[in-house]
């Protein structure tokens, strides 16, 4: 009796547990991505990411190249554009009309692309638009050209938008999932960042102008 509850004891060591001291719920996924390093096997969807853009990312692309941040760091060398597509929170629907809105101050990779709001899973056709212009300016208009998608760590945005891009006809698509995280915590310096203007800026619920 003695021998089981010991075993039993050890047994119950094991279990995680959540921040308020309760057993974790199997398939529960937080607001935040799992810790940096943590082994987490996440398949491909066979779409696009839908929801819950802030989770573990797959470990590879189809049809694309992910690299690490050392390969990132060799990629920037050597000029290969930079996208980020991290979106920008909409100005408040409650805010008086005369009212200046300033959102947070986005720094990302120094010399990146800002296409905001383009990594989400559906697009609106004039979104679609701006996203694939933008590339193709960034590229010269040469989908062999290379191009690199990142946004945060472990975000299903720019997978996402590495993905439609790919499904475009882009035939050198990196990504790079370690994000703007990755490159800071590399020693490599951030810059502030102003998105390239949305086609549908000034209207309703849009991001705001610069």
């Amino acid at each position: 009796m003695v021998r089981r509850s010991i075993i039993a004891a050890l047994a119950a060591l094991t279990v995680p547990w959540t921040a308020n001291h309760g057993p974790a719920v199997p398939g529960a996924l937080a607001a935040e991505p799992a810790a940096h390093g943590a082994a987490v096997a996440v398949p491909e969807p066979e779409g696009y990411r839908m929801e819950d853009y802030r989770a573990p990312v797959p470990a590879r692309l189809t049809g694309g190249t992910v690299v690490d941040t050392a390969a990132a760091l060799r990629l920037h060398d050597e000029g290969v554009p930079f996208i980020d597509v991290l979106p920008r929170p909409p100005r408040p629907k409650n805010l008086p009309k005369d009212t200046i809105w300033r959102p947070e101050p986005r720094r990302d990779i120094p010399g990146s692309i800002w296409l905001v709001d383009t990594g989400y899973g559906e697009l609106a056709p004039v979104m679609e638009r701006y996203l694939l212009d933008g590339v193709s300016a960034a590229a010269g208009g040469d989908k062999a050209a290379p191009v690199l998608f990142y946004c945060k760590r472990d975000c299903w945005m720019s997978y996402n938008a590495a993905k439609r891009v790919i499904a475009a006809g882009y035939t050198a698509v990196y990504w790079y999932p370690e994000g703007t995280e990755g490159w800071e915590e590399a020693g490599r310096p951030l810059e502030k960042r102003e998105p390239e203007p949305r086609p549908d800026e000034g209207a309703a619920g849009s991001s705001p102008s610069k």
